[in-house]
């Protein structure tokens, strides 16, 4: 039959993968997943209240925070409609000629 060493690794093995199997079941339970028979069901129902309202207190913060987002994405585009038009850069050129005459009234003692 099976010599004595063939039977030990099988053992071994089956050892192993049972315990594998437990840790990631510890780990499972210890960090809120629930656990599935093996027709893929639900052992450990979580709809206990705490977890209820995470979830609504975790989709209302989100809800903010997408609204927040697209005020902020449409205050970027303003500006960048802003810096990229003419007239911005028109205003810069004006206060340029505005800082040469008031050099030249400067100059010339009326300032």
């Amino acid at each position: 039959m099976l010599d004595a060493m063939t039977t030990e690794a099988i053992v071994a093995i089956a050892l192993a993968g049972t315990a594998g199997w437990v840790f990631t079941t510890w780990l499972r339970v210890k960090n809120g997943y629930p656990l599935e028979g093996s027709w893929g069901q639900t052992l450990k129902p979580t709809t206990d209240n705490e977890a209820k309202q995470r979830v609504a207190l975790l989709t209302s913060e989100n809800a903010e925070l997408r609204a927040e987002l697209g005020s902020v994405k449409d205050r970027l585009a303003n500006v960048e409609r802003i810096v990229t038009d003419s007239g911005y850069h028109l205003s810069g050129e004006i206060e340029k000629l505005r800082a040469g005459a008031l050099e030249n009234r400067k100059d010339e003692g009326t300032a």
